[in-house]
């Protein structure tokens, strides 16, 4: 019975985790479709945190402002590196370049960018497997940005350098994150709602309504989609991941995020990576994963398993 429960929990732990990182693809490629099409950046990340800062708004005021346990500049890193400056530099990025690359540089680049900060500022030592993953990563990046250099205008080429931006916005939220100890729903109400706080009047000032120019359809999806989808179920699925496997576990399906915006970009908006693309998404998936110490959890887990015990 021990090991029926075991491996009940690893199934769902595994399922919540890739019902997250499925998400995480996803954004890129419904985001490409809607900031290339009837929305702007803009309007998109509007869209996003007026949904979740409403939705979240109860959350906020249940469990504050997190005074007990950040202090000013933290929360300002929280909002800046997770809220409406990461979404507006990520969705104006994917306006002018593919959502296999988004998934590539973004989410897929983050690892190196916390690897570098915690070296710099908390003095950090990697195994030679975590080291092995950055290099990995370093050159799918590589191969990714050198095939912009070679083949792009200058937009594209900003393209590249607004993903890198907001990889390294998230890589920062990340580490306050961690060391904040905030739960990740109470988290995501401060990101959501301070975000709403802080943009919203500048964007109704700036761009008045004419969201209400595009199809309801359009406005409709991304609002439900960004909010709700994006940012509220992913987190929780996410968590759900965690608790049940383990963070260490639960990070290395991060790896499949890459690889997945690729193959759900294909249908959804017709974009197939060049085989220098799937070069460059495949090493960077691969360095996420070693980066994570994927391999040691994943012995860890079958051991587990086979001893009938249940992860931590």
């Amino acid at each position: 019975m021990d090991s029926h429960i075991s491996k009940s929990r690893y199934l769902t732990g595994a399922i919540s985790g890739l019902a997250a990182v499925s998400i995480w693809a996803g954004w890129m490629s419904a985001t490409r479709a809607g900031v290339t099409t009837s929305l702007s950046p803009e309007d998109v990340t509007a869209l996003r945190f007026g949904a979740a800062g409403l939705l979240l708004l109860p959350v906020l005021l249940k469990h504050g402002l997190g005074g007990d346990r950040i202090r000013l500049w933290q929360l300002a890193i929280l909002i800046c590196g997770a809220g409406a400056p990461y979404a507006l530099v990520a969705s104006t990025g994917l306006r002018w370049l593919p959502a296999a690359q988004g998934g590539a540089l973004i989410p897929g680049v983050m690892p190196l960018f916390v690897g570098l900060l915690s070296v710099a500022i908390f003095k950090e030592v990697f195994s030679l497997t975590r080291k092995v993953g950055y290099l990995l990563i370093v050159l799918g990046v590589l191969v990714i940005t050198g095939l912009e250099l070679m083949l792009s205008d200058q937009q594209r080429l900003l393209g590249v350098v607004l993903f890198l931006s907001a990889s390294s916005m998230w890589a920062c939220y990340t580490l306050v994150l961690k060391r904040s100890g905030l739960k990740p729903l109470h988290a995501a109400a401060l990101v959501s709602v301070g975000s709403a706080v802080f943009y919203l009047p500048w964007y109704f000032l700036t761009s008045g309504l004419q969201i209400l120019q595009a199809p309801m359809a359009d406005v409709l999806f991304q609002a439900s989609f960004q909010g709700i989808v994006a940012t509220i179920l992913s987190l929780f699925l996410y968590g759900r991941a965690i608790t049940l496997l383990g963070a260490s576990a639960g990070a290395t399906f991060g790896a499949l995020v890459p690889a997945l915006s690729a193959l759900i970009a294909i249908p959804v908006l017709h974009e197939l990576p060049t085989i220098l693309g799937w070069v460059g998404i495949f090493a960077i998936s691969a360095g996420v994963y070693l980066a994570s110490g994927g391999p040691l959890k994943v012995i860890r887990l079958r051991t587990k398993m086979t001893e009938g015990a249940v992860p931590e």
